[in-house]
């Protein structure tokens, strides 16, 4: 029979003390590591992709091997020029719906043993085993002990590479092979933690649309340098236009211009490396062609102002970049650092690019 003692009241606890307001839309973040866990296998592929990419500053080169028959390499870091040949690095990556255990890695080592031993490419340096779930706790032992790791590769190379390491042949480990096993450096097998992966995977543009969590901090931006550099020198050339078509005489330098026009020359640069700053930002922490799309944004809330009609080329450079300031950027990934300079800016790289114009190029002085 139940009594009542055996009932208890249900209070549940709270899930976060004080919750914010993103949390009651979007609920409680999903841990990084728990959100790779859960990764399917295409997701955990393209995760992988984007993470490789990552590893390009401490390479020559980085390549992964899409052919058929991969010999037991998946991710090579180059060391040089040379590739294989010159020294290298390979990360097997693996997906599973469990932790990595020895059963999982024998005929991995054997391919590396094997086609080294004949001759298809030098051993590499390092060859870190990448799992979606991490490596389980024997594993992760036997990894630290080279020598033990040797011992328990012999003892399960019947059972696990002899008839796995191709479908073409059998490879006993005897004779030659034999010696070369035994000379084999295995203290050269590692593994790279789900979060030493994340890690990297941050210094990517990809970590931001993947994991959430807005954006880093933009730097400070550099002011322009006093003498203009070459990939100013079209819409430096268009402003100087402006200033002409304003004047109704020939403007080539900053001489030329009045204390008061000065001032507004050195604020269309500053507006202009505020845009080149965000370009640089977006390029390595968003994916390719959000800054572009920025781009398109304000071109197309500016070109009408832009081709109406007005009395010079200022007054069309002035109202085109007041409008520009004034545009929604809400849509892109980039809004949350998006400042007024940086969208009034983005003015001056579009004629740069000559897709707008000041003045009419058959009206330029």
């Amino acid at each position: 029979m139940i009594l009542d003692k055996d009932l208890k009241l249900i209070s549940p606890k709270p899930a976060i003390d004080y919750p914010s307001a993103e949390h009651i839309h979007a609920g409680i973040p999903i841990p990084k590591v728990s959100r790779v866990n859960l990764f399917s296998p295409s997701e955990w592929e393209s995760f992988t992709e984007e993470w490789v990419s990552s590893l390009e500053d401490s390479y020559f080169k980085v390549r992964r091997y899409s052919g058929s028959g991969d010999q037991g390499v998946d991710v090579a870091g180059f060391i040089n020029e040379k590739g294989l040949e010159g020294g290298w690095d390979n990360y097997q990556c693996k997906h599973y719906e469990k932790p990595l255990t020895p059963t999982d890695i024998w005929v991995e080592i054997g391919k590396i043993i094997y086609y080294s031993y004949k001759q298809e490419y030098p051993p590499p340096r390092k060859y870190y085993f990448v799992s979606s779930r991490d490596i389980g706790t024997k594993l992760g032992k036997l990894l630290n002990k080279p020598e033990e790791l040797k011992e328990e590769t012999r003892n399960n190379w019947q059972k696990y590479c002899q008839e796995k390491i191709t479908e073409t042949a059998t490879i006993e480990l005897s004779g030659e092979l034999l010696i070369w096993f035994e000379n084999f450096d295995f203290s050269i097998f590692s593994s790279k933690s789900v979060l030493e992966l994340i890690n990297g995977h941050a210094k990517t543009h990809f970590h931001s649309v993947r994991f959430g969590g807005g954006l880093r901090p933009r730097p400070t931006v550099t002011p322009p340098p006093r003498e203009h550099e070459e990939t100013e020198s079209r819409y430096i050339k268009q402003l100087f236009s402006a200033y002409s078509d304003k004047l109704k005489t020939p403007v080539n330098d900053v001489s030329d211009l009045s204390l008061q026009l000065s001032k507004d020359f050195l604020r269309q640069r500053e507006r202009f490396y505020h845009a080149e700053s965000l370009r640089n930002f977006a390029r390595d922490n968003v994916p390719d062609g959000t800054f572009d799309r920025l781009q398109k944004e304000i071109l197309y809330g500016v070109i009408d102002v832009c081709e109406s009609s007005y009395e010079d080329g200022l007054d069309r450079m002035k109202a085109t970049v007041t409008q520009a300031a004034n545009i929604s950027t809400s849509s892109n990934p980039l809004t949350i650092v998006v400042q007024v300079q940086d969208k009034q800016g983005i003015c001056h790289q579009l004629a740069n690019e000559d897709q707008l114009f000041w003045v009419p190029i058959s009206a330029e002085v």
